[in-house]
């Protein structure tokens, strides 16, 4: 098959699309034709990257781990999901990707798609949306009537906690560059403040803050908790905890339900994948190296 592959580190200079064996399906798992991939700009220098889980070696490593495509072989032991089935989810942070003809992934990893989303859409919808997912509610535990900020509202997962949080019922307060206002005000934001010309101190004390942005903006934001609030982070540990309140990092994970759930809302057209740009398989290394800056997500398509 083709797939874009690095060979040592060094930055999305290394990645080279070339020919590379078909992937090899472990008990649990799925092969899925792919047709779409999402990514991360800073993935390629995560550990899981080079290195499996017991840290061996396991370059060429094939990036992306968003993946949406056609189910095109099934193994034993694997339950929810058949050949033909399109679907859509996350790949194992320590296997390859999805930036390839086809990827082995754990069944459990992946979810019916929605029929009124293209494969690009849906690419654009696993991390971004269980990152908000998990953030907002999981580990935020947003609930209705709230007041909420959202740091990086113009980035994909920055919409998608725009649109979870409103739609939750709480009151939205987006933050980011100013290119990023009009997407965050469609989304559902009731207020948008610009990081380049605003001061975010000015804002109300609210009851959560979800943040993608990190640096010295994550420290400031402690002070804008009301008391027994919580300051939760994709990005780093906080490290100042708001008042009585709870400051945390986390890392997202595979979740199936959650999947379906996020599914089902972009099939009532309640959520919506914001993508940002689409390159084509060999065009990969431009499309991480162009990454940052872009709103929205960009997506390769197979």
């Amino acid at each position: 098959m083709r797939a874009v592959r690095i060979h040592k580190r060094g930055g999305s200079d290394g990645l080279v699309l070339e020919d590379a064996p078909l992937p090899h399906a472990a008990t649990g798992d799925v092969v899925v034709e792919v047709r779409a991939a999402g990514f991360v700009p800073d993935e390629l220098e995560w550990p899981a990257t080079w290195v499996d889980r017991a840290g061996r070696d396991r370059t060429p490593s094939i990036p992306a781990h968003e993946v949406a495509g056609v189910v095109s072989e099934v193994r034993y032991g694997t339950s929810g999901l058949a050949v033909g089935d399109r679907v859509f989810g996350l790949t194992d942070w320590h296997r390859d990707g999805a930036a390839a003809e086809y990827v082995a992934v754990e069944a459990r990893n992946l979810a019916l798609m929605p029929e009124s989303l293209t494969y690009v859409q849906a690419a654009a919808l696993p991390l971004a949306g269980l990152t908000a997912w998990q953030g907002l509610f999981a580990h935020g535990g947003l609930k209705p009537g709230q007041r909420v900020v959202v740091h990086g509202a113009g980035g994909g997962t920055g919409v998608m906690a725009v649109q979870l949080a409103r739609e939750a019922g709480a009151e939205v307060i987006a933050t980011g560059r100013g290119r990023a206002a009009e997407v965050a005000m469609e989304m559902g934001a009731q207020t948008f403040v610009d990081l380049e010309r605003e001061r975010f101190e000015d804002v109300e004390a609210v009851d959560l803050v979800f943040d993608t942005i990190g640096g010295e903006l994550l420290e400031r934001s402690a002070a804008k908790v009301k008391p027994g609030g919580a300051l939760v982070s994709v990005t780093a540990p906080p490290p100042v905890r708001p008042e009585e309140g709870r400051a945390l990092f986390f890392i997202v994970e595979p979740n199936r339900d959650q999947l379906a759930e996020l599914g089902r809302r972009a099939e009532a057209g309640r959520l919506r994948p914001h993508v940002g740009a689409v390159h084509p398989l060999a065009e990969t290394k431009a499309a991480f190296q162009g990454k940052r800056g872009v709103p929205g997500k960009i997506v390769l398509e197979i």
